[in-house]
């Protein structure tokens, strides 16, 4: 398991503004952040990124997302997967496939 991470007070973006008890970013600064490590570590591309980690076409990302990363397979069988947040929002606004 990875080591836990704690909130120190300072948005981890490096701006160096204080944030809120129990936060890590000043708001919208993780994506900020992501951008800026999609700059400098992967040429800001996401298939550099899916390379670096091991996955591409002929391993998906989004399968080991669901066997190892808690996401989820859409129980209606259209295919979608995501976070359990995500499906339910799927389900509820946008899955056309009938109840299961």
């Amino acid at each position: 398991m990875s080591e836990r991470l704690l909130p120190n007070g300072f948005c981890w973006c490096g701006c160096g503004r204080e944030v809120g008890l129990g936060k890590f970013f000043a708001q919208g600064h993780d994506k900020v952040a992501e951008a800026a490590l999609m700059a400098v570590r992967y040429e800001a591309s996401v298939p550099r990124l899916l390379t670096e980690h091991g996955f591409g076409p002929d391993n998906s990302v989004t399968e080991a997302a669901v066997n190892e990363g808690g996401w989820e397979v859409c129980p209606r069988g259209c295919g979608y997967v995501g976070a359990p947040a995500s499906i339910r929002n799927h389900i509820n606004r946008r899955c056309k496939n009938k109840e299961s």
